[in-house]
């Protein structure tokens, strides 16, 4: 299942994962998505599409502030 809402997005990433969302973690994260410019980001927008890309940037910054 793709996520459609930072909750579900959440939970996939903690539970069905089993990754906490630690700063240490958002922040590779971000890094390797680099605001949608990195070419790991190009790759995940191919897969996903350019709104999704956009929403899990949006959602490791929302989880960053929590």
């Amino acid at each position: 299942m793709i996520p459609a809402t930072y909750e579900q997005w959440r939970h996939c990433i903690q539970i069905d994962c089993g990754i906490e969302l630690e700063p240490r973690y958002i922040q590779a994260c971000q890094q390797a998505l680099d605001g949608g410019r990195s070419d790991e980001a190009q790759r995940f927008a191919r897969l996903y599409g350019q709104a999704h890309l956009r929403r899990v940037l949006d959602w490791f910054e929302r989880a960053g502030r929590e």
